[in-house]
Parts: C-alpha cells; sequence; structure tokens
C-alpha cells in the first residue's frame, strides 16, 4: 500500500507507481467501477482506465479513498495522513532535506512545493507522491 513505510524501492519510479497502480486495480476489480464511482471522488471513466491497465490522472487523497474501500484499511484522511509522515520520518533516516529531493527527484518541483505537498498545505498527486517518496526511500541507507 502506498501509505505504508518504504526502506526501499523498485528499480524506477515508474516501477513504483505500477505496484501501487496494481494493488489499486485489485480494489477496483474486486469492488468494481460503479462502486468506485459512487462511494469515492473518483470518475468513472478515471476507475475504468485504472482497471484498464492505464495509468490516469489520481491524486494521493482519490488513491486513498480507492484503498480505504477495502475491509481493515484507515479512512482516506488518515491513509493520507500516515503517508505524508511516512515521508517525513523517511527524510530524516535519509538525512534528506526539500532542497535535496528537489536536486535528485525526476519531475519539476521546487523545493518549497515538496514542502507543501508533504505538509499537506498543498494537494499532491500519486505521480507526485511517487516521486517523492523515491527519492526519500532511495536515499535512504
Amino acid at each position: 500500500m502506498f501509505y505504508e513505510q518504504r526502506m526501499s524501492v523498485p528499480d524506477t519510479p515508474a516501477d513504483l507507481r505500477a505496484e501501487y497502480e496494481d494493488d489499486l486495480r485489485a480494489v477496483v476489480d474486486q469492488h468494481g467501477v460503479d462502486t468506485v464511482a459512487e462511494e469515492t471522488d473518483v470518475d468513472r471513466e478515471t476507475a475504468d482506465a485504472l482497471l484498464e491497465g492505464e495509468s490516469p490522472e489520481l491524486t494521493i487523497a482519490e488513491a486513498a479513498q480507492i484503498q480505504s474501500l477495502e475491509d481493515g484499511e484507515p479512512d482516506p484522511d488518515e491513509m493520507v495522513t500516515i503517508a505524508c509522515e511516512h515521508l517525513l520520518l523517511g527524510m530524516s533516516t535519509a538525512v534528506l532535506d526539500v532542497d535535496g529531493i528537489e536536486t535528485e527527484i525526476e519531475i519539476d518541483l521546487e523545493a518549497k512545493e515538496i514542502q507543501q505537498k508533504i505538509e499537506q498545505r498543498a494537494p499532491m498527486t500519486l505521480a507526485e507522491f511517487v516521486h517523492i517518496q523515491y527519492v526519500i526511500a532511495d536515499g535512504a541507507p
């Protein structure tokens, strides 16, 4: 699950995103596109695209809403909080600050934007989360 603490990552951010999308795809497959569209903020087309193996644009809040349909999962807001807290904890473990993440990240995000997203003061897409998490976990000892 994307909200769990990562101490290691696959070879690329794309591989990490594929891993998380596989988890989400399994939830959509189990519960159905209609249920996902009715019980989350994810529209039917996005849920359908995810089910078909595409990589639609999702926020981490939307990913959490999908994941929370599974029994025993935290509620979506708690899941996002846990995910962001794990990023902060990972930064401490890897001895990274947002400037260090900015220099390593493969997407166009400035240190200030990274900080705002990790602190949940700005929305974060799943793609942004994956790239930030990848840099942090890849830098961990």
